[in-house]
């Protein structure tokens, strides 16, 4: 496999996973995984408070990991499906094999 052409890979691996390794924004991208959903709906699934779910989704999508579309008055935000969406059912087939066993003390 070829390596990214990136000046810094060091450092943008360090973005991309330093992006994914705060729960609240996990939580969102799980929540996004089902459909396209708006500020007011993500934090009524998630329980966070307005400002923490905007600032997330701000951070997500400035790394590419979401798209924001404007419908009307609301702006939906979605998982990027190209890459992340594949990414994360990857990550869950590793979790499910290794991580979910480590926790139920079977590994």
């Amino acid at each position: 496999m070829k390596m990214p052409s990136c000046k810094d890979i060091s450092g943008a691996y360090g973005l991309f996973f330093s992006t994914l390794a705060n729960d609240s924004r996990l939580k969102i991208l799980n929540i996004l995984r089902q459909n396209p959903k708006n500020v007011t709906q993500i934090c009524q699934e998630t329980g966070f408070e307005q400002s923490m779910v905007s600032h997330n989704l701000k951070e997500l999508e400035y790394h590419g990991m979401i798209f924001k579309e404007k419908k009307g008055k609301f702006r939906y935000y979605r998982l990027n499906q190209k890459t992340i969406a594949p990414l994360i059912e990857l990550i869950d087939a590793h979790m499910k094999q290794y991580c979910c066993r480590i926790l139920e003390g079977k590994r």
